[in-house]
This record gives structure tokens, sequence and C-alpha cells, in this order.
């Protein structure tokens, strides 16, 4: 069970605060981004925001005050005088505002995937429809395991996370009907990505898999036993994750 931190939900149009919500499954969307250290910083947060107000017009929840409002209530629930390591949740749909903060998890060096037959509503947004996904992630841990998401035999993304694949020194993401989040996009500015659908029966040409995201930053997937596929290398992994944590240090505050 998810331990929080902090968990609260405003009224979008006058900030009252009401009795916490998480929004999962309603019609809005969200966005989950790292704080960590003292005084807090949030890796990546201007681009969080932009993905975020992007996604509030598509699913025209936008109001004019919305960004505003937002980072107030950001800077209201963050403590600068707290030693965070930590993931913080914004949800919004048209009535609320929610913020909630829990522990980041540190992922095994044993991490696994397990293939689900599943593609997220309205891929390329990060929105609420989560309820397979939440479904098929209670019964994992999430320090050592994460589903992989699936359709017409090609893997798009996790539960929680974006994925990349190596072979022979190139890396490979997925073509599209996923979310691309902002760790990806960091990285595509770092190395070359080449983009191309991702069959299920080629993952055994592939010596790596790793996870890009938030709450899992860089993580090497060791196994996804449905394909008999293992981990033959972890060059690639060692080298973007020395390339995250360098980005992470000297990431200035957010407020």
């Amino acid at each position: 069970m998810v331990k929080y931190l902090l968990k609260k939900s405003y009224l979008q149009k006058d900030l009252k605060e009401v009795p916490f919500k998480d929004l999962w499954n309603n019609n809005g969307v969200f966005t989950t981004m790292w704080i960590y250290g003292n005084p807090p910083k949030i890796l990546f947060f201007n681009s969080h925001i932009t993905n975020l107000i992007k996604s509030l017009k598509v699913f025209k929840i936008l109001k004019k005050n919305t960004q505003k409002n937002i980072l107030n209530l950001i800077k209201k629930n963050i403590d600068k005088k707290t030693k965070y390591d930590h993931l913080l949740r914004v949800a919004l749909d048209k009535k609320l505002i929610s913020i909630s903060l829990r522990k980041k998890i540190k992922t095994s060096t044993n991490f696994s995937l397990n293939i689900i037959n599943h593609k997220r509503f309205k891929p390329e947004f990060k929105n609420l429809k989560y309820k397979i996904i939440l479904k098929h992630l209670s019964k994992l841990n999430p320090a050592k395991e994460d589903i992989g998401l699936s359709v017409n035999n090609k893997i798009l993304e996790t539960g929680t996370s974006n994925l990349i694949f190596v072979s022979k020194n190139k890396i490979y993401s997925p073509l599209n009907k996923f979310y691309k989040g902002v760790n990806l996009k960091f990285f595509e500015k770092k190395v070359k990505i080449i983009k191309k659908n991702i069959f299920l029966k080629d993952l055994i040409n592939f010596e790596e898999i790793i996870l890009i995201g938030s709450g899992k930053s860089v993580t090497s997937v060791k196994s996804i036993n449905q394909f008999k596929w293992k981990r033959r290398s972890i060059k690639v992994y060692g080298k973007l994750k020395n390339i995250f944590e360098t980005e992470a240090k000297k990431k200035k505050y957010f407020y």
C-alpha cells in the first residue's frame, strides 16, 4: 500500500481545500515529478508543467488561472526545510486539483517486466484512465516489477515508464502510440535514439531493455520471462544512468 507524505485536493474555482481524491479514472490528466534534496529540486520541472498544460488543453480542462494555481499550490505544499526523495503527483479534472507526495522507490538490479495486451486511452497524453494498469500494478512489487503494454504484438511502454531497447550499441524506442515522457525527451537530446516498431518476436535481438521515467529513473530490465529474454549487457544502461545522475546534481531549485 502506498504511504503518502502528503495528499491534498483543492477546488479549481476558488482553491478551497476539500477531502483528498486521487482522481484515478476520472476525465483528467496528471504528471509525476521527482522531487529531491534539501532545499528541494524538481527534475525537469518546466518540461513537466509544459506537458501537463498541453494535455489539459486537449481534455478541455485548462482554465485561465490553472497554471498559476498549480504553481502556487506546489509551493504552498513543499517544505523548503525537508530533505526529499519523493514523487510529486499533480492531477486535475474539471473540478479539482490534487497534489500528493510519496516516497520514491529504489529499483532492484533484478527488475523484470510482465507483458500484457493493453494500450492506454489516448496514449500520447498522460491522462487518468488507468483502471486496467492499476489493477495489474497492484499485484506487483514496484521495486522489482512493472508491466509492459503491448498491442498488435508491438511493445509500447510500461505501466509507469518509457522503454528503450539496445542492439549492437544502437538505441531504439517505439515508434508511436505511447506517451513520450520528459525524461525520454531529455535523453533524445543527449544520445541518438532510433524510432521503430518493437515487435515482441524481436525482443531476443536486444541486449538491453531500459525503463526511463520519473519514478524508475533509469532502470535496467533483467528479464522478461514470458519471452525467455534475459539481459546480456548493462553498457548503455551505465552510460544513461551517468548522464541522468549528472543532470540531477546540477539541477537548480525549482522555486
